[in-house]
């Protein structure tokens, strides 16, 4: 019983990997819906194969399904180049009136046939175990067969054409330029589309075989940069999703393309929370590292010009600018004098650069914006935070330092 588990689990990992390979392009090129498109639109292909005596997985299917999804693409360009509809419009349009025709082709005369829209829609990843073939004297389910043979294809193609693909992918005018030949890489990739759409229609059904194009492939592209790491991540994420998936379904008694689809999603959620630049959890860090620098800059320049001035040192009220001092203590921008916080030298020498950048952006609004001086202070007391050594140089060159800032106050010189 177990083996049968394993067999199921392991077409569906393999038609995952081929799918997430195809979809990294797909996301990459923003030709998702486009993927999705062809997804659906095979399957009149297919049904009508199969009706003329194709096996599910025979070239005959294969055929038809490649044919439909070409009809898919040439009727979305002309949609666009006749009616003016955008591509994901145009998408929508021909791929929802493609589907709708392959269900009714499938009501109709699927029972001649042995054909279920069910069947389409979420496959039949349970029974793939049952239908096998005699291969080096092990009998292999026959979809477990096809998806990998599938995937070598896919793998094998995309390593071959791996350097034009990206190419295209990220300029394809500049490819165009260079004489290569976009219309063929990407007529390549529509068709490893078509044809992991096919060895996944039997197993995992419509829905998923979209989801698997799509999911695994965004979710990367939140957790890396470099493409080829997005399409190793891809195909991981969709291989383990696809494994859990399946367990789930088998836990709970319920539709393994569905509980598959699931899992997909919950990765994806995962990837917006976890993901190193984009993600909730570092933007939610981001914020609270800004948060905190600008806090403790301000109790620096407060220090500052309290010196500067002659005065006493400023108290802290509030909690953020009291956790900033804490903060000081410890990493040696302050100490304790005899009268209150004093600056050490090196909380002087940050304090310096964050009064300087305040009053440079003082004097150079005082120069080039008709404000007046008692509305210079605001503007400058944002940008002081983000004013680098090179832009502080520059506007030093431009409205010197001598002068000092607008309210007669000099400007401290660059660290």
């Amino acid at each position: 019983m177990h083996s049968l588990h394993l067999w199921a689990m392991a077409t569906a990992a393999t038609v995952a990997a081929a799918c997430a390979l195809v979809g990294t392009l797909l996301v990459v090129r923003r030709m998702s819906l486009l993927g999705d498109a062809i997804g659906h639109a095979v399957l009149p292909g297919i049904a009508v194969a199969v009706l003329a005596g194709g096996r599910p997985g025979g070239p005959l299917v294969f055929a038809g399904a490649v044919a439909a999804a070409l009809l898919t693409v040439w009727l979305t360009r002309a949609l666009k180049s006749a009616a003016g509809l955008a591509d994901d419009a145009g998408a929508g349009v021909v791929f929802t009136a493609l589907f709708a025709l392959g269900i009714v082709i499938v009501s109709t005369a699927g029972a001649r046939r042995d054909l279920d829209a069910s069947c389409v829609l979420h496959g039949i990843l349970e029974l793939v175990p049952f239908d096998t073939i005699r291969l080096m004297g092990v009998d292999a389910p026959r979809g477990l067969v096809s998806a990998a043979a599938v995937l070598a294809l896919v793998t094998a193609g995309l390593a071959a054409s791996w350097k034009l693909q990206v190419f295209t992918a990220f300029d394809a005018d500049a490819a165009r330029a260079a004489g290569l030949p976009v219309a063929a890489v990407t007529g390549s990739l529509l068709a490893a589309t078509a044809v992991v759409a096919v060895s996944g229609f039997e197993v995992v059904g419509a829905v998923l075989v979209v989801a698997l194009l799509v999911v695994p492939a965004a979710a990367a592209e939140l957790l890396v940069r470099r493409l080829h790491h997005v399409a190793v991540v891809a195909v991981g994420l969709a291989v383990a999703g696809s494994i859990l998936g399946y367990l789930a379904a088998w836990r709970w008694n319920t539709s393994a393309a569905g509980a598959i689809a699931v899992a997909l999603g919950l990765e994806y959620l995962l990837a917006v929370i976890v993901a190193p630049e984009d993600g909730l959890v570092a933007r939610a860090v981001a914020r609270i590292r800004y948060a905190a620098r600008v806090a403790r800059e301000d109790v620096l320049a407060g220090l500052w010009r309290a010196e500067e001035a002659g005065r006493a040192p400023p108290a802290a009220h509030g909690p953020r600018p009291r956790l900033a001092m804490a903060w000081l203590r410890v990493t040696g921008g302050i100490e304790r004098g005899a009268a209150g916080p004093v600056l050490t030298p090196r909380g002087r020498a940050e304090a310096e650069m964050v009064v300087r950048s305040h009053r440079l952006w003082e004097a150079w609004l005082g120069r080039h914006a008709d404000v007046p001086l008692d509305h210079l202070h605001p503007p400058a007391e944002f940008v002081e935070h983000h004013l680098g050594a090179a832009m502080r140089r520059r506007i030093e060159a431009e409205v010197g330092r001598a002068a000092g800032d607008p309210h007669g106050r000099d400007i401290p010189p660059e660290a």
